[in-house]
C-alpha cells in the first residue's frame, strides 16, 4: 500500500493525472422547437390565422386539443387584408393536415401551410373477443386514451354510441370499438303493433299503429294508424314510436 501511495504521489509531482473512473453523462432531452416571439414566423398573420381556423374546425371534437403550425419554407407570405384559409375536399381537420390560405385582391396568391392537430380524448376498446352478432353493452369496453389522429376515424369515443347494437364483425379484444364494425339491433319489427306517441310542452297524446319496416332504436320508421292514415315517427323502445314534429 506505501509502495501504491509514493507512486501515486511522485506521478503527481511528475504531471500525471490520475485516471479517475469514468461516469456517464446524464441523458440529454432536446425540446421540440416551437416558434417564438423571436422567431419571423411567431407573428406572421398567416400562421394566426391558419392556427384558428383548425381551433375551429376542431370544435365539437372529444378531448383536449392542439395545434402546431410548421414554417412555411417559402417564407413570409405577402400581406393580405383578408386571407381565407380552407381545407382541402374531404380532409379530416385533425392529424396532418395542409391548409390552404388564398388571398383576393389585385394580386392574388395562394398558400399551403403545414400543420399537426392532436386531440387527447378517451377512446374504447373491446373487453372481449365478440362473434359477429353478439349484443354489446358498457362491460364489453375498456376506456383508453390516445391522439384521436392515430385512431381509426370511426372510433368509439362515448359508450352511448354503442347502446343496442351488434357486431357486425368479428372483433378481437383489446381492438378499438369502431361504429363501422357495429349496426343497430333491431327495435321493431314489420307489422308489429306499437303505441304512437305525440308530446308537447305540456301534453302528451298516444295511439296504436302498425310498423310498415324493420328499425332500431333511434332510427325513423314509418307507421299506419288505425285510421289508415301513414305518420313518421322515430322508434324509441321496443313498443313505442314518437311522432317527428
Amino acid at each position: 500500500m506505501n509502495l501504491t501511495r509514493q507512486a501515486a504521489g511522485l506521478m503527481a509531482l511528475a504531471g500525471f493525472a490520475l485516471a479517475q473512473p469514468s461516469v456517464a453523462a446524464p441523458a440529454q432531452v432536446t425540446p421540440v422547437a416551437m416558434p417564438s416571439a423571436a422567431t419571423p414566423f411567431a407573428d406572421d398573420p398567416v400562421r394566426v390565422v391558419v392556427e384558428q381556423f383548425l381551433l375551429r374546425q376542431a370544435t365539437g371534437l372529444p378531448g383536449k386539443v392542439s395545434v402546431q403550425v410548421v414554417p412555411p419554407s417559402g417564407g413570409r407570405a405577402p400581406d393580405c387584408q383578408n386571407p381565407e384559409p380552407f381545407l382541402p375536399s374531404g380532409a379530416a381537420p385533425w392529424g396532418r393536415v395542409a391548409v390552404g390560405v388564398r388571398c383576393g385582391g389585385d394580386r392574388p396568391w395562394t398558400r399551403y401551410v403545414q400543420a399537426r392537430v392532436s386531440v387527447l380524448t378517451d377512446y374504447y376498446v373491446a373487453a372481449r373477443a365478440m362473434a359477429p352478432g353478439e349484443t354489446i353493452s358498457a362491460a364489453d369496453l375498456e376506456v383508453r386514451q390516445g391522439d384521436l389522429a392515430a385512431l381509426p376515424r370511426a372510433v368509439v369515443t362515448d359508450p352511448a354510441q354503442v347502446a343496442g347494437a351488434v357486431a357486425a364483425n368479428r372483433i378481437a379484444a383489446g381492438s378499438p370499438m369502431r361504429t363501422d364494425l357495429l349496426k343497430k339491433s333491431i327495435a321493431v319489427k314489420s307489422g308489429q303493433t306499437v303505441n304512437v306517441t305525440v308530446e308537447g310542452d305540456s301534453f302528451q297524446l298516444t295511439s296504436e299503429g302498425k310498423v310498415l319496416a324493420d328499425a332500431a332504436t333511434g332510427n325513423s320508421v314509418q307507421v299506419r294508424l288505425r285510421n289508415g292514415q301513414v305518420v313518421s315517427g322515430l322508434v324509441r323502445s321496443g313498443d313505442t314510436v314518437v311522432l317527428q314534429q
